[in-house]
């Protein structure tokens, strides 16, 4: 069973073992730094489907599918799913996910909903209540555009502190035994509002969640930075990571030497026009899902702590003048 440690943060002793895991991207994507890492790079922003919403699906559909392959199970055997996505009533993860005839626990956390979709998975593993679970995410560039600001015809111009929603999809399969990587340890986030109310500044309005959640879990488990081989933040792009790095260093906490963020490793934004660089639940989730759950496998990194962001906003609330509540929720995850 998992152990409350400090006020936020659980320990899980059984450790669940990530047993399969899947990335898949769309153009923009692959041909970015991190193209050699996913699983399935998809040239067609519609996914053959017949719309920009149908196609997200699809990338869920699709990741699923791999990670159930690379895990040797098949759908009958996950107990319960986990998924979220950046769709009005997360509609991406529902009509994707049907047809797989699995217990579905529909999440939102924006774009923290890998890092929540996670947690839940190998919450429910740890406590004994599944012994296989799937966990898994999502975001459109097309789709959230016209969703949360302006269809692709009507050209609108992005400011520097914008950033690039990802199309990708990150799936896990959560297992009770296997070679991992492992879940360690759960920390939920609070809710954070310093008032932002720029809808493309996003990596603004997130950052003090993360650097809630951060210092939470620090504080809980006694650790310090320099514990961990990597603290991955997700989608906080340019303009968030400087922000998170202040925060931090006003309560002496310096994550420097160790920090990176999934929005800063997808895109290379010297030759990508990306702006502060990637968002979307597809950032962290596709990152999570290839590069670092790779890197942990063959070693490379030993114990990291993901924290995955999200900015709680929607059109009405941003139409109707409401500030941006962010939300990170953070795991600790081992190789061995």
């Amino acid at each position: 069973m998992p152990n409350r440690v400090g006020q936020r943060t659980l320990q899980l002793h059984n450790r669940p073992a990530v047993a399969g895991y899947a990335a898949v991207v769309g153009q923009k994507e692959g041909e970015g730094p991190l193209a050699d890492q996913f699983d399935r790079i998809n040239e067609d922003s519609l996914l053959g489907e017949a719309s920009f919403e149908r196609a997200e699906s699809a990338l869920q559909k699709m990741a699923v599918g791999i990670a159930l392959e690379k895990a040797g199970c098949t759908a009958g055997d996950v107990q319960y799913i986990f998924a979220g996505d950046l769709l009005n009533q997360c509609i991406g993860s529902s009509f994707g996910l049907r047809d797989y005839n699995i217990p579905f626990i529909g999440l939102y956390g924006a774009c923290s909903t890998m890092a929540l979709s996670l947690a839940m998975a190998a919450i429910f593993v740890d406590s004994g209540a599944a012994t296989l679970t799937a966990a898994v995410t999502s975001s459109h560039f097309c789709a959230a555009e016209r969703q949360f600001r302006f269809p692709l015809e009507y050209g609108g111009q992005r400011p520097p502190t914008a950033q690039w929603t990802v199309t990708g999809a990150g799936a896990a399969i959560v297992a009770a035994q296997g070679g991992g990587p492992f879940v360690q340890a759960v920390t939920v986030g609070k809710m954070v509002d310093l008032g932002v109310k720029d809808a493309n500044n996003m990596g603004a309005a997130m950052a003090p969640a993360a650097a809630q959640t951060i210092e939470d879990f620090l504080q809980d488990t006694g650790t310090a930075p320099a514990d961990y081989d990597l603290i991955l933040t997700g989608d906080l792009g340019e303009v968030g990571s400087g922000l998170l790095m202040e925060l931090l260093e006003k309560d002496g906490i310096d994550i420097s030497g160790v920090h990176n963020d999934c929005g800063l490793l997808i895109f290379d934004r010297e030759n990508q026009d990306v702006h502060a660089g990637g968002s979307g639940c597809g950032c962290a989730g596709s990152v999570l899902c290839s590069y670092i759950f790779n890197q942990l496998r063959e070693g490379k990194l030993q114990n990291i702590l993901f924290c995955a962001t999200g900015a709680l906003m929607s059109t009405t609330s941003s139409q109707q003048g409401e500030s941006i509540p962010g939300v990170a929720h953070l795991l600790q995850i081992t190789a061995r």
